[in-house]
């Protein structure tokens, strides 16, 4: 996908909050030697590796596909490449009012390890916490480092 079309999915999906990243802003990301792309028909994830840990920068599947499988099937791939390349753990940040989005991640073996208050903006421009998210790879679930 090119950064346009990045772009254009992830303002179809963040209209408010975490605002939409411009074309500018994903081809800066995509030209670093840390950040990987995976992209498929309706959706994408981007992830930066940092040493033997790697974040999940953003997570984008098209408003009228989701439900059909593609964010766990990106997040599943995502799992595999960060093992082979040698990544213990993925982190996240997600908004605590997306409950949907958190399920999933919990779905797949994440925890909560913290959280960011006021982190985003909701569409009334009230703060909302941001919870930070982890998967060990390296077990089959994420271990609970905060309560």
């Amino acid at each position: 996908m090119s950064p346009g079309a990045l772009a254009a999915l992830h303002a179809l999906c963040f209209d408010f909050a975490p605002r939409p990243w411009s074309a500018q802003e994903f081809r800066a990301l995509l030209e670093s030697p840390n950040v990987d792309l995976l992209a498929v028909d309706g959706g994408f994830v981007l992830t930066q590796k940092l040493g033997d840990e790697a974040e999940i920068l953003t997570i984008a599947v098209h408003p009228a596909q989701r439900r059909q499988g593609i964010a766990r099937n990106l997040l599943a791939k995502t799992h595999e490449n960060a093992k082979e390349s040698g990544i213990s753990s993925v982190f996240l940040e997600v908004s605590e009012q997306n409950s949907g989005a958190i399920a999933l991640y919990q779905s797949l073996g994440y925890a909560r390890v913290g959280a960011r208050k006021g982190y985003y903006r909701d569409r009334n421009g009230n703060r909302v916490t941001a919870l930070v998210m982890k998967r060990d790879l390296t077990k089959g679930k994420a271990e609970l480092l905060v309560k």
